[in-house]
C-alpha cells in the first residue's frame, strides 16, 4: 500500500502509531485482526526517513547487530548481507565503515538492515529519496520480491510514477484525514478520462472552440487538452481525423501527480 500526502499530512505519525512509537489520539492498531504486541514487532522491517546508521561502524557488525535483534542466526545473517549486497550492487565490501559510503549505497544498506532478516511486515517511508534512478528502479524490483514472497508493505513516497507502479493499494492523507482509497488504477478513472494528448494539424483556436475543451497546452511534439467532460473527447477526434492519419491520440484519467496536486490545492482552499 502506497501511503501518499503533502509534507506534514500525516504519513510519519501514522508509522510512528503503528509501531507504538506514540499512542493515538483514537482508534487502535491492528494486524491480522489482533493487537500489536512485541512479537509481532519480530516480524516487522521498518526503513525511517531519517535514515540510522553509525557511521564509525563496519557494514557487516551493524547489518549482523539488526538482524540478531529480530532473532536472526549471526552466519545466516553474514551470508545474507553478502547475497543482499550482490542484488543491490553496493559499492564497497562489508568490513568497510559506513562513513565510507555514498548517500546511495548508504540508502541500501539502510534497506538490507531493514530487510534481512525477512519480515512479514515492512514499513518504508522514503524509501527511494535521493537515489537515481538506476537505483530507484533496483530498489523497487526488490520492494516487488519481497511482495512477491508474501510481505505485506507499506511504504510513502512523493514520486507519484513509483506509488503507481508499486502499489495494488493506494491511501492518501490530508491533514490527518484519508481523502483517497483504492487502487490507483480506480482512483485515476473515478476522476474521469479528462486528460487527452493529441498529434494533429488542426489548429488550438478550432479545439477551444469545442464545449468540454477547457485548456489546451503544449507538450512535446502534440498538445495536452484538459476536458470538464470526457465525451468532449469524440468531438476532438472526429474533427482532428477528418483527413485521414493522426500520429497520436490519448484520452486518459489524470495522472496521479495531476490528482495530487488537485487534491492538495483542495485542501488549502478549505
Amino acid at each position: 500500500m502506497g501511503l501518499i500526502g503533502q509534507n506534514g499530512a500525516g504519513k510519519t505519525t501514522t508509522f510512528r502509531m503503528i509501531l507504538d512509537f506514540i499512542d493515538p489520539t483514537s482508534g487502535s492498531v491492528r494486524w491480522d485482526g489482533t493487537s500489536m504486541t512485541a512479537e509481532k514487532r519480530q516480524k516487522l522491517g521498518f526503513l525511517p526517513e531519517e535514515r540510522g546508521l553509525y557511521q564509525k561502524m563496519s557494514i557487516e557488525d551493524q547489518v549482523l547487530y539488526f538482524a540478531e535483534l529480530h532473532g536472526m542466526k549471526r552466519g545466516d545473517a553474514r551470508l545474507a548481507l553478502r547475497d543482499w549486497m550482490k542484488r543491490l550492487n553496493v559499492v564497497g565490501k562489508p568490513e568497510d565503515k559506513v562513513q565510507s559510503l555514498s548517500k546511495g549505497n548508504a540508502q541500501k544498506i539502510q534497506l538490507i538492515a531493514t530487510v534481512i532478516f525477512n519480515p512479514t511486515f515492512l514499513i518504508l517511508d522514503e524509501p527511494f529519496s535521493g537515489l537515481d534512478p538506476v537505483n530507484t528502479e533496483l530498489m523497487m524490483q526488490e520492494i516487488l520480491n519481497l511482495k512477491q514472497q508474501g510481505a505485506m508493505i507499506i511504504f510513502s513516497s512523493h514520486d507519484m510514477a513509483g506509488v503507481e507502479k508499486l502499489s495494488d493499494q493506494l491511501t492518501m492523507l490530508r491533514h490527518g484525514e484519508t481523502v483517497l482509497q483504492g487502487a490507483p488504477t480506480e482512483i485515476r478513472e473515478s476522476f474521469g478520462r479528462t486528460e487527452l494528448y493529441l498529434e494533429a494539424p488542426i489548429s488550438s483556436d478550432t479545439l477551444a472552440q469545442i464545449d468540454g475543451v477547457d485548456a489546451i497546452e503544449p507538450q512535446g511534439d502534440g498538445r495536452l487538452l484538459h476536458l470538464s467532460d470526457p465525451e468532449s473527447g469524440k468531438t476532438v477526434f472526429k474533427l482532428a481525423t477528418q483527413a485521414g492519419y493522426i500520429p497520436a491520440f490519448a484520452q486518459e484519467p489524470p495522472t496521479l501527480d495531476a490528482i495530487f496536486r488537485r487534491e492538495v490545492a483542495a485542501g488549502e482552499v478549505k
